[in-house]
């Protein structure tokens, strides 16, 4: 979920994550996640996924935050850094992904499965 704003309207955060934000807690399907407080008409995100476990990641330049999905059972990156992936490129040469330590990188996997 991309923002603009790490507070929005709890309505575009239950749409956006899918989490409804009940009483007892954050809820989607059976699972619930107890939160120290239950947010009103806007949901503070820096808040949420401290409490919700959820990656939370800033281009403060640009005024951008993305929120990640949950990983219920710890499965979750702890840091925003790749490792050293080493892969050839169009024309054959050894690319090392290192080579870009310091720039922000997309990087698109793909699977026909």
């Amino acid at each position: 979920m991309l923002l603009r704003s790490l507070t929005i309207p709890r309505a575009d955060f239950e749409a956006g994550t899918g989490w409804q934000l009940k009483p007892e807690g954050a809820c989607k399907g059976d699972v619930c996640i107890p939160l120290p407080q239950v947010p009103g008409d806007d949901a503070d995100v820096k808040a949420l996924a401290a409490a919700m476990g959820l990656p939370l990641v800033s281009a403060p330049e640009h005024g951008l935050w993305a929120l990640g999905p949950e990983a219920i059972g710890g499965r979750a990156l702890v840091t925003a850094q790749a490792p050293d992936l080493r892969l050839p490129d169009l024309d054959g040469n050894e690319f090392a992904l290192s080579s870009l330590r310091g720039r922000k990188v997309l990087l698109y996997a793909w699977a026909p499965y």
